[in-house]
Parts: structure tokens; C-alpha cells; sequence
């Protein structure tokens, strides 16, 4: 059996490891990938990200550029939403779905520019762990007679600066004013003498924005910002970020096997706006006669924390299954989400989630748990 450094010599390192290392985060292993779970500890990072800024290492996720002709009307056909309404300048976030109407992953869309020609640009946001099998799909689906794939993937560095005071800090460092960016918009800059690609979302419930440059630019980019106060985040202060804003994890909360209708992202589904997708006939038939289950967000009375995979009861009987849950930083109490059949599934229902072999009280409560005033949508995690 392979011990824990011949398994960290398997996992593949962003840009940024050798900071993390400098600061002496503590590491973990994620989809494939070493990266710091924690710096100065998670509740002081989160609080950061809640009150002024607060900045993580995102470069293991997958970045895809694609151009060419009729690359929207292409796009359309793997996802549920409708894309034909966006600008240049302009990001969707949205689900690949399968045949059986499940996620393959939720991804970003951003759309960046068309020419005079028609020919089209656009880059794709997509999970680390889902990397190859996003880009499998892709190249599966897509017309490469009219289309040019190129996966970014391993040549960027992509940092999230998020929190109330991220764009005012983050301004100092690029060419171009980013401050007018709207929520989801998305421009080209110059940041450290390299064009960068910055883009006004996030995965925390805060303002933001995420930033893709050329490693090089990204080291200095983060060293700089370090000097300027903004403390460094980990995997672990994302996760209870993005929980209490009830942004979903794939292969948690979503995955092959959940629809965007179960899954509460029914608002990404634009049924009446566009034509036939992967997995319409599902979300029709589900549209009709309604889903079976439900993902709600629960409030467990008391301290016990309802963590993933423990079973959600309901009169003594299991209904369901916790998927994500945590001790929410901002709120002081035990927050999670579950799937639970639909008519369970009400605000105000009271359940409770076996935890260490006894049964904890918990009220089904409105999503998201946490609303910031800056707040921005959810990005992919």
C-alpha cells in the first residue's frame, strides 16, 4: 500500500503550491490535486471573505477556450439553459446534462467575443475533478469542423479574490477600471505586463472576482495582494462559504444522477426559450408531473452537525440523506442540505438526521442560508 508521500507525488501542483508550502498550509488531497485546506485556520478565513477579502488558489479547476462558427448554437444543445440571449461580455452559469437528464457538471459559460465573420469566443469554467471527462464530452458533442478546442487547463493560474473589499484591492493591479464590471461580466485586462481574463463571479455568496493569467503574472499577482493584507483561504473556508450561500458541490449535492429540477437549480432550465437538449424529455416529463425529491437546506436545533451521507428521517423512518453540512462561521449553528421527497420538502418541516446512532431534531428553512448585501451568484466550486 502506497504510503502518504508516494500519494502526494501522485497529485498534481498549481502554480501557487510552492506559497502554500512557504506558509505552511495544511494540504489535502482534491480531484486529482495537492492543495492547502486551510492557512491561518477556517473560521478566521472565512470570516475575511465575509468582512473585507480574502483570495484562494482555483488553478486546478478546467479552463477551456473555444472558437469558431456557431459555437452558441452548438453549446446550446448540451445544456438547459438558454444562451442565445448572451452578449459578448456577458457568463451563464449552467449544467451539462446526460440523456437521463442527470449532471455531468455544472460548468460557466463565458461568452467573450464574435467578429465580423461570425466566428465566435467563448472560454468554459468547469470542476477540477471533472476536467477529463468535461472535456471528453465536449469534444464528443461539439462540430470540430467548425469549432478549435483548447483545454488552458495546466497553463493558467486562476486565483478568486472575494469579500466586500476584493475589487477595491484588486483594482491596484489591473490596467483597466473593473469597478462598472457587472455581476457575471467578464473582461480582458493587463495584470504584471500579461493579458488576463477576469470575470465578476464566485463561488462564497461575496463580490469578487476570479482571475486568469499566465502562472508567472499569477505568483506575483498573489504575492502582491499577500502584501497587501488580503488573507489566503483554503478549500475548507470555500466549502463553508459556498454552504451557507447554498451554491452546490458537485459530487456531493449534484451529480449524474440529480436533475437541475431536484437539485433547486430550476431558474438554469429555460424549457419555453430554446429548442431540443440532452435531457429535455426528462425535464419535460419532470416539468409535468413533478419531481420526487427534493434538495432542501436544513437548520439543526441544537449543535450537531448533520454531515454528508448521514441518513434524514422522518417519524422514525429514513427519507433521506444529508449532503453536505457544517457548523455555519457566520450564523453560529449547524446548517445542511439533504435530499427529501417533495412532500417533505416545505419550508418550516420538521425532520431529524441520525447522527452517531441517535436522532437530532432540524426544520427544513429557505435557501440560501446566508444572503450578503454585495452578494454575487454562484459560481462552479
Amino acid at each position: 500500500m502506497a504510503n502518504q508521500e508516494e500519494i502526494a507525488l501522485s497529485l498534481a501542483r498549481t502554480p501557487l503550491f510552492i506559497i502554500a508550502q512557504e506558509l505552511k498550509a495544511r494540504l489535502t488531497s482534491f480531484g486529482g490535486w495537492e492543495m492547502p485546506v486551510q492557512f491561518a485556520g477556517i473560521s478566521k478565513e472565512h470570516e475575511a471573505v465575509r468582512n473585507t477579502a480574502g483570495m484562494f488558489d482555483i488553478s486546478h479547476m478546467g479552463k477551456f477556450i473555444l472558437q469558431g462558427k456557431n459555437l452558441i448554437t452548438q453549446l446550446q444543445h448540451l445544456v438547459p439553459s438558454d444562451l442565445s440571449r448572451l452578449q459578448p461580455g456577458q457568463a451563464q452559469y449552467t449544467v451539462l446534462l446526460n440523456p437521463q437528464g442527470g449532471i455531468i457538471d455544472d460548468i460557466i459559460v463565458y461568452y467573450q467575443s464574435e467578429d465580423s465573420t461570425g466566428g465566435q469566443r467563448g472560454l468554459i469554467i468547469v470542476n477540477a475533478a471533472t476536467t477529463s471527462k468535461d472535456k471528453t464530452w465536449f469534444l464528443q458533442h461539439l462540430n470540430s469542423d467548425e469549432l478549435v478546442f483548447q483545454d488552458l487547463s495546466p497553463e493558467k493560474v486562476l486565483i478568486a479574490l472575494q469579500g466586500p473589499q476584493a475589487v477595491s484591492l484588486l483594482q491596484s493591479f489591473v490596467d483597466k477600471d473593473i469597478t462598472q464590471v457587472k455581476a457575471f461580466g467578464h473582461l480582458e485586462a493587463t495584470v504584471f505586463g500579461k493579458t488576463a481574463f477576469l470575470a465578476r463571479t464566485g463561488y462564497t455568496g461575496e463580490d469578487g472576482f476570479e482571475v486568469m493569467v499566465d502562472p508567472d503574472a499569477g505568483v506575483e499577482l498573489w504575492r502582491s495582494l499577500l502584501n497587501a493584507g488580503v488573507i489566503p483561504c483554503g478549500l475548507g473556508a470555500r466549502d463553508t462559504l459556498r454552504l451557507e450561500a447554498a451554491m452546490a458541490l458537485y459530487g456531493q449535492d449534484i451529480d449524474d444522477t440529480t436533475t437541475p429540477l431536484e437539485a433547486g437549480l430550476g431558474w438554469l432550465v429555460h424549457l419555453d426559450k430554446k429548442e431540443d437538449f440532452i435531457g429535455r424529455s426528462v425535464l419535460e416529463q419532470q416539468k409535468a408531473s413533478g419531481v420526487q425529491r427534493r434538495l432542501v437546506g436544513l437548520r439543526m436545533q441544537g449543535r450537531n452537525i448533520a454531515r454528508h451521507g448521514y441518513q434524514v428521517l422522518s417519524q422514525g423512518a429514513v427519507v433521506g440523506e444529508v449532503t453536505s453540512g457544517t457548523l455555519s462561521p457566520t450564523l453560529g449553528y449547524p446548517i445542511a442540505l439533504a435530499y427529501v421527497p417533495t412532500e417533505l420538502a416545505t419550508v418550516g418541516q420538521h425532520l431529524e438526521v441520525e447522527i452517531r446512532g441517535k436522532a437530532y431534531p432540524g426544520v427544513v428553512v429557505k435557501k440560501p442560508f446566508y444572503r450578503s448585501k454585495n452578494r454575487v451568484m454562484s459560481g462552479n466550486g
